[in-house]
């Protein structure tokens, strides 16, 4: 269905906006193709971004390939075809109004990230905001994803890969490790993605530069990070084929434990090549996750399936709360023990 147009400049204004993103996930296999007859403006990314990536044969503006082709009407669809994935994201209680954050894994689902991305534009709408995860554990010498890297190597060569290490660039860094359509995300045209170098967020939609500016480099996801603001505005979270172990608003909750878990250093590489930082903040553990999320009420869930994983939408204040309650109590006891 053609959306209506909504103008490039209708975006939320904010003072402090992140970068904006312009480079294309070129190597995806749903490329556009030019002079489709929709105009340019009825695209779910024409309405969130007002951005049109070029052609690079011609450099003209062309039209994002529509995200679903079902065949005709008649013909039964397929369990992992673009038109169930709609049918099952305008089931689901997703509200336009609201900002969401999505986790997702794709393997097996015969669509590309390409094409989820714009399914979930287009169930949100003109006014709706798309938010993921752009973590880069890699920019650490801690982080699991580093220790991974570095395994194979000698000591020497192991401070030589640390030394060589490219600083966090916004604009640039990838988010290899969360996922296929984080990455797509990230790198469609007029999207933003907040600053911290290793805990960024990434965004389309109408308040996208709202809610991912002034992410503080000394705050992961606690107060000072687009998670406080998510929560604040009511946003929603889905967790499409994966489960809570890998929900990042979780980590909102263990923020406003309390007592408040301890603090920890983490060092990271910002500004230049070999420049590395250490700061103080909470010790995240996520390994409680998925208890936690299986603990929450029935009542505010909403539970799929999709391509045989489950699918589950829920809002982010009322589970957080209740995480936030769950963490407190048995974190606490389990520590003293």
């Amino acid at each position: 269905m053609t959306k209506p147009a909504v103008p490039a400049d209708a975006a939320a204004p904010t003072d402090t906006p992140p970068r904006q993103l312009t480079d294309c996930y070129s190597g995806l296999p749903t490329a556009p193709r030019i002079g489709h007859p929709e105009s340019r403006l009825s695209s779910p990314i024409a309405w969130h971004t007002g951005v049109f990536p070029a052609d690079p044969a011609t450099r003209r503006p062309y039209t994002p390939r529509p995200a679903m082709t079902d065949g005709p009407a008649s013909s039964p669809r397929h369990p992992t075809s673009g038109g169930q994935l709609a049918d099952l994201l305008a089931e689901l209680p997703i509200r336009p109004e609201a900002p969401l954050m999505v986790h997702a894994s794709l393997s097996g689902t015969g669509l590309s990230p390409t094409q989820v991305r714009d399914a979930l534009l287009d169930v949100l709408g003109p006014l709706g905001t798309l938010v993921v995860p752009a973590f880069t554990p890699e920019n650490s010498d801690t982080s699991r994803a580093h220790r991974a890297l570095v395994a194979h190597l000698s000591v020497a060569e192991a401070e030589d890969f640390r030394e060589s290490m490219p600083p966090f660039e916004p604009d640039a860094t990838p988010c290899p490790s969360m996922g296929a359509l984080a990455e797509c995300v990230r790198t469609t045209p007029g999207a933003v993605r907040s600053d911290h170098p290793q805990t960024s967020l990434a965004a389309i939609g109408s308040r996208a530069g709202e809610l991912l500016a002034g992410h503080d480099p000394h705050c992961h996801l606690g107060e000072r990070s687009p998670l406080a603001r998510l929560y604040a505005a009511d946003a929603q979270v889905l967790l499409l084929r994966v489960g809570f172990e890998v929900c990042s608003a979780f980590h909102l909750a263990e923020y406003r434990m309390t007592p408040r878990p301890p603090q920890r250093l983490y060092r990271c590489v910002v500004g230049d090549k070999g420049n590395w930082i250490t700061y103080a903040d909470l010790t995240l553990d996520d390994g409680d996750f998925a208890e936690a999320g299986a603990r929450l009420p029935d009542e505010l869930l909403a539970r799929r399936k999709w391509a045989g994983k489950p699918v589950t939408l829920f809002g982010m204040r009322a589970a957080v709360d209740d995480v936030r309650d769950q963490l407190s109590r048995y974190r606490l006891r389990n520590d003293l023990n």
